[in-house]
């Protein structure tokens, strides 16, 4: 049954740095992870004069190239409203864990990243969905569990504890005002 778990942080947090080491750390535990990112910007993933991003730029909606090494489908907006998170999460394949990167005005359960250095303000208590802190910072103001920010272990135990099945976070995601 693949479950969902957020990280939610300021940019400079630390989260990609977070999971670029929690994954493998996930991995050498058995199980198979993917992950969500959500963008503030524009981005492209497509190089500019290959045969995808001609069909892209010609006005395709999606474009799925696909090799013996990779698949990757691109599904441009064209104007229409950016998808929620429960959306795109429904379009994912199952795995055992998808971490989810940004998203963080979203109910779904989250663990706050935050960085001392940031000087920005905790996300938690103000986001009810956050269900632990990783920090770099020794606070016993929260009531949270509380690990380290460099202790990959500790935190791969909050994800096998804290993560929700993904049928109960898309059912989440989806109620109104459950997904801005």
């Amino acid at each position: 049954m693949t479950k969902i778990i957020g990280f939610a942080g300021w940019s400079g947090a630390g989260k990609t740095s977070l999971l670029t080491k929690l994954i493998p750390c996930l991995k050498a535990r058995g199980y198979s992870v993917s992950t969500v990112k959500h963008a503030h910007h524009a981005f492209d993933i497509d190089t500019p004069g290959k045969d995808s991003f001609l069909h892209r730029a010609s006005g395709a909606t999606e474009v799925l190239v696909a090799s013996s090494a990779r698949w990757a489908l691109m599904h441009e907006l064209r104007g229409a409203p950016e998808p929620e998170l429960g959306e795109l999460l429904g379009a994912m394949s199952p795995v055992d864990f998808i971490l989810v990167e940004g998203f963080k005005r979203n109910a779904h359960i989250k663990i706050e990243v935050h960085r001392r250095v940031n000087n920005k303000p905790w996300l938690y208590p103000d986001d009810p969905s956050i269900g632990a802190i990783a920090s770099d910072t020794e606070s016993n103001e929260h009531p949270l569990p509380h690990v380290a920010l460099d202790d990959i272990e500790a935190i791969a135990d909050l994800v096998e504890t804290l993560a929700w099945p993904l049928d109960i976070a898309i059912a989440r995601l989806t109620q109104p005002g459950n997904g801005a």
